[in-house]
């Protein structure tokens, strides 16, 4: 919760420039700032409870699925790595089928109000999200619910499913290249410094990030569904072909098309895993200590 706070206006970037492509500014500073003159300071803070209350919800369905499966399936033998993929990847699965709709609804809400330069996008228009209040910040979602109910069908709140299923991937890369990087700095020292934790998290998640960045746009358009395609003058809501949305960005803006935004992504998420995996290791050598345990590090 606290890296998503920090670093939010960061991924409010990041989106703005997914899902406009018709915006000229590319620098991530730049969008921020075009975006707090058009529309005020707070403005990057937009949809900022909504995010955090389905970030606690989507965190809590993953861990809670992936212990209890993992109890299940190990029932006290020695967990292996590849158990641990697997169980992750199942994990990750259920959570994208039961919280997309959050995470669509989170879309519409951080878009709404936006100044777009791209005029095929249809704006939102969800009562109560003016100010900052929490009551206000759950009127606009149970708004949000209801018109995407009505407007587009129920259905509508799972946009962006399938790029989000082959997003699962991701932490499993991401922890990969992180173990590997660890184990290979563990075979030099016996201790990691806070530095190197810091260096070899961001270094994890800026691959992982970059590997799976287009899927991660498609994923953004398809929340978002508020692109007309014309001539048919259809809503992109509508649209599942996740091949036919790469092709047109590719077609449209070549392959850089793709990776509109990376600059914002790269360091929100490199930032937030660093700051997460440097807590982790502290807090996990405290837990040890305050149980008068000691954490054995294999060779």
């Amino acid at each position: 919760m606290t890296a998503m706070t920090v670093f939010f206006p960061l991924d409010t970037a990041r989106l703005r420039l997914q899902v406009d492509e018709k915006r000229k500014s590319k620098t991530t500073h730049m969008v921020l700032l075009e975006i707090i003159k058009e529309e005020g300071l707070l403005a990057p803070y937009r949809g900022w409870f909504p995010v955090i209350s389905s970030l606690c919800c989507s965190n809590f369905v993953y861990f809670y699925t992936f212990n209890s499966l993992k109890a299940v399936w190990v029932k006290g033998q020695h967990s292996t790595t590849g158990k641990d993929l697997v169980v992750g990847f199942v994990a990750g699965v259920v959570n994208v089928l039961l919280t997309t709709p959050l995470w669509v609804v989170n879309t519409r809400l951080k878009l709404q109000g936006a100044k777009f330069r791209n005029e095929d996008i249809v704006p939102t228009n969800y009562s109560g999200i003016i100010g900052d209040c929490h009551h206000r910040s759950l009127i606009s979602c149970l708004d949000a619910f209801h018109q995407i109910i009505r407007d587009e069908g129920i259905s509508a709140l799972w946009n962006g499913t399938f790029p989000s299923l082959l997003l699962v991937f991701n932490p499993a890369i991401q922890f990969m290249f992180y173990e590997g990087l660890k184990r290979q700095l563990l075979k030099k020292r016996m201790k990691l410094s806070s530095l190197d934790v810091f260096i070899i998290g961001a270094i994890a998640k800026a691959i992982a990030t970059t590997v799976t960045y287009p899927m991660q746009t498609v994923q953004s358009i398809l929340r978002f569904g508020r692109h007309r395609l014309n001539p048919e003058n259809r809503t992109l809501g509508s649209l599942r072909n996740v091949l036919y949305l790469l092709h047109q960005r590719v077609r449209r803006f070549g392959i850089m098309g793709l990776y509109k935004g990376l600059e914002a992504k790269l360091l929100q998420t490199v930032l937030t895993a660093a700051l997460m995996f440097l807590v982790y290791e502290k807090l996990t050598a405290a837990t040890f200590t305050v149980m008068g345990l000691k954490s054995v590090r294999k060779p």
